[in-house]
């Protein structure tokens, strides 16, 4: 008695085209395919993608880093790095110490609060 009958879905096709038109649906309706089929492609590579991850980790976990047969360059860039290293970290002394140095003033913003107060 309930169920959905023919003319039940006459009337509400016809009420679809009154209220969005007869060149609108078209329209509509291969943006909804669009959609849908957008819709699809990303659940498909999404439950791939889970099955894809597991075997690129598998495949990381197997493979080795090759044995580096020639530590001496290594050893002059880590000194190079390290006169960096010393270099950044006296400028940083130098400017904690110039920071120190000036007396700190309240913002010009802090100020006005204070002056409002």
């Amino acid at each position: 008695m309930n169920a959905l009958q023919p003319w039940h879905i006459i009337i509400l096709v016809l009420v679809v085209v009154l209220l969005f038109g007869a060149k609108r649906l078209p329209d509509a309706a291969r943006s909804i395919g669009k959609s849908m089929k957008i819709f699809k492609a990303e659940t498909k590579d999404m439950a791939g993608g889970d099955k894809d991850k597991a075997a690129e980790t598998e495949e990381v976990e197997t493979k080795q880093l090759p044995q580096a047969t020639t530590p001496a360059p290594a050893a002059p860039a880590a000194s190079a790095q390290d006169k960096q290293v010393a270099d950044l970290q006296r400028q940083l002394d130098e400017l904690k110490k110039q920071q120190a140095a000036t007396p700190a003033t309240p913002a010009p913003a802090e100020q006005a609060q204070k002056n409002a107060s």
